[in-house]
């Protein structure tokens, strides 16, 4: 390997310095969505603006863009996947998407999303979409320039999905939807429904956590390393390779608590798995939020609704809640636990209607973005697209247009991720079993370290080294492919018809 020299320990210095104030802002926001009292958010945003800004003025600076260029020359002396050639090529790429941005846009950006998280908790509190809709509009003034700054562009919906999904279209997206929707719309309306009953009732909130801790543990949750606390949306966050932290709400009604922990796990890990080497790089995260998402969506719904997993795991939840599942039998807690019948809440869905939730938010969204539906219009849209897809009604906007936090927070063009992620979750599923062999009866047997292991070794290790595309390619020997996902709904519906 040639001597690289000092040059290329500048680079990794400032970009170190860089990852800090990122990571820094990533636990202010956890706090924020965790701990931080309600009179809080107004001195937050300040501080996440100003971190932004900062981390925006170092990630652009001329001093780093120079080193770049020095250091262009690694990546045809050393092999692609190598440290020094990817954090080269990555931070290259990096640099050149923010230069377009100015800082203080960046800042207040961030400003907004903070705010705006804070009016859609006071939204839901009072069922009032009028609290949130200044802050949407105010995102979407703020999305249009910052996609101005992008230009040239085939479609403006492009720039913020590359955001998420490097490389991505949204042709792209448009073609797998339209496939989805093709096929999973007569599939849905061909379910026969199943008694569910077993899985609604009254589940303390503190036994679904012990229960849910106690898979996690399972799986690979070190609490050396981890952390699980309550929230109102779950979401997953890392502040380093050895600080995972992840969130759940467990509501007293149903389970959906505990699969929400199994979702957030998959994100976890992927963080937890990544290569050390990348610390303070720009290498330190997944590759995209869609393989980010395949990830929990496989623990959640392919390894987490599995069978096998609940061969082992199910006596355990009758001895935590007796009165509720000791007359239960396993093959009908599995039933309800399968069960496929269209849902007002996306994070309640079932699998086979859950991608029906992502394509209509896809497609608001972009209609929002081009002024075909203004954050007015929004709460009736959100409600006519439930309809035509899913056929079912919120009662208010709490179940309707409120349910998500994304729209207050987090840019556009996050959603489509969900369903492409679980589009790769069975074709890495398909891989690892071909490769594994039978899994299940590793998980009939409390044993799942085989499935954790081949996924750090074929897809968490290597954090950014690889573009989405051709870490699939690398792992399951094609491109994207909806066939597998399809397939595996498919098989789905047809065991609760037997």
């Amino acid at each position: 390997m040639p001597d690289l020299g000092p040059r290329f320990d500048e680079l990794l210095r400032r970009l170190g310095e860089i990852s800090d104030l990122e990571q820094a802002s990533s636990l202010l926001s956890w706090d924020e969505e965790t701990k931080m009292p309600p009179l809080g958010a107004p001195a937050r945003a300040e501080q996440l603006a100003t971190l932004a800004r900062l981390a925006h003025e170092l990630g652009t600076a001329p001093e780093l863009g120079a080193l770049l260029e020095e250091l262009r020359g690694v990546e045809e002396v050393l092999a692609a996947e190598s440290f020094e050639a990817s954090v080269v090529r990555v931070a290259r790429r990096d640099y050149e998407k923010k230069r377009r941005v100015p800082s203080e846009l960046r800042a207040e950006m961030t400003r907004a999303g903070s705010l705006g998280y804070r009016a859609w908790l006071d939204a839901r509190e009072a069922s009032d979409f009028g609290i949130l809709r200044p802050h949407l509009e105010r995102r979407i003034e703020l999305m249009h320039r910052y996609v101005a700054c992008h230009e040239p562009y085939d479609d403006a919906y492009d720039v913020l999905l590359d955001d998420h999904e490097p490389g991505m279209r949204t042709a792209d997206v448009e073609s797998v939807f339209a496939r989805l929707k093709a096929e999973l719309v007569p599939l849905v309306a061909a379910v026969e429904p199943v008694d569910d009953s077993c899985v609604h009732g009254d589940f303390p909130a503190e036994r679904q956590r012990e229960f849910s801790l106690e898979v996690l543990h399972r799986w690979g949750m070190d609490d050396r390393a981890w952390r699980l606390d309550d929230t109102v949306h779950p979401f997953s966050s890392n502040i380093s390779v050895s600080d995972i932290r992840i969130t759940a709400r467990f509501d007293r009604e149903d389970l959906t608590g505990i699969l929400s922990c199994l979702h957030e796990f998959g994100h976890g890990l992927y963080e937890r798995q990544v290569d050390a080497q990348y610390t303070r790089t720009p290498l330190q995260a997944g590759a995209s939020s869609s393989f980010h998402e395949s990830q929990s969506r496989l623990w959640e719904n392919v390894v987490g609704r599995r069978p096998s997993t609940w061969r082992f795991f199910y006596p355990r939840l009758r001895e935590l809640l007796p009165a509720e599942f000791g007359a239960v039998a396993l093959e009908d807690f599995l039933r309800a636990l399968n069960r496929v019948a269209p849902s007002v809440r996306r994070v309640d869905a079932d699998e086979v209607t859950y991608p029906l939730h992502i394509v209509l938010r896809f497609e608001l969204e972009r209609a929002m973005l081009a002024g075909d539906v203004t954050p007015a219009e929004l709460p009736e849209a959100f409600d006519a697209k439930l309809r035509e897809y899913l056929g079912v009604e919120p009662e208010n906007v709490v179940e309707g247009v409120l349910q998500d936090v994304h729209w207050s927070d987090s840019n556009f063009g996050y959603f489509p991720t969900y369903a492409i992620g679980s589009v790769i979750a069975v074709q890495l599923w398909g891989r690892a079993t071909s490769e594994l062999g039978d899994l299940d009866a590793q998980f009939a047997g409390g044993e799942f370290a085989f499935l954790r292991e081949w996924l750090r070794e074929n897809v968490h290790r290597w954090g950014r080294v690889f573009e989405p595309p051709e870490l699939l390619e690398r792992v399951v020997g094609g491109p994207l492919d909806p066939g597998p996902y399809l397939a595996y709904l498919g098989e789905k519906v047809a065991a609760l018809s037997r």
